[in-house]
């Protein structure tokens, strides 16, 4: 009861603009430098705030990486679920999911490396399980498309669990090699996955 309480009250809490900058400015430090080589110093002068101001917000360099990781996943399911046509197919349902994580992931890319670099050793243990449950509703809706378009018969008889697996695991190592230089966009790429895995590898047969 105590987490489900507190879990509402993060996620009713609106922060200020200043807090939020602060809390961008970690996450770019954190995928820039990672988790142990910045410092609440480096935080306050790449943000232009003194550490005193810091510290009136965050009570440790833990608390800004905990809120970073939390609020990098709660955001996520919102704004894939938000995308996916609730009147579509099962192929339909499962591109747009797979093509809004990866337009997530390119437009909080520095809260994605954070979130991803956190996820088995956040610091705030409390924040951390929230944000596995809430990983685990991600996973979740994406094994629910997975079932509809098995047993519509659109899809041929897989596990979801599995299936689902897979295809998370595509889109969750992006950050490891995605040059957002190169000609392709996350979107483009996660949509080429799509084809694939609807069309599948192995040449048919005439």
């Amino acid at each position: 009861m105590g987490e489900q309480a507190n879990a509402g009250e993060m996620a009713e809490e609106t922060p200020s603009q200043r807090v939020r900058d602060i809390l961008d400015t970690g996450a770019r430090l954190f995928a820039e430098k990672g988790y142990d080589a910045t410092s609440m110093r480096d935080i306050s002068n790449a943000a232009g705030v003194s550490k005193a101001l810091l510290y009136h917000h965050f009570s440790s360099k833990d608390d800004i990486y905990a809120r970073i990781a939390f609020s990098a996943t709660q955001h996520l399911n919102a704004f894939v679920n938000a995308r996916i046509p609730a009147d579509g197919t099962a192929a339909e349902k499962l591109r747009a999911f797979m093509v809004s994580a990866a337009k997530f992931f390119s437009e909080h890319r520095s809260a994605w490396i954070a979130a991803s670099n956190a996820f088995w050793s956040d610091p705030d243990q409390r924040l951390a399980n929230l944000r596995i449950a809430r990983r685990r509703q991600f996973e979740n809706s994406l094994r629910d498309i997975i079932r509809e378009g098995v047993a519509s018969g659109e899809f041929n008889d897989i596990d979801p669990a599995s299936a689902g697996r897979l295809i998370l695991s595509g889109i969750n190592w992006m950050h490891r090699w995605y040059d957002p230089d190169k000609e392709l966009s996350a979107e483009e790429i996660a949509d080429q996955y799509a084809d694939i895995l609807l069309s599948g590898i192995a040449k048919k047969q005439k």
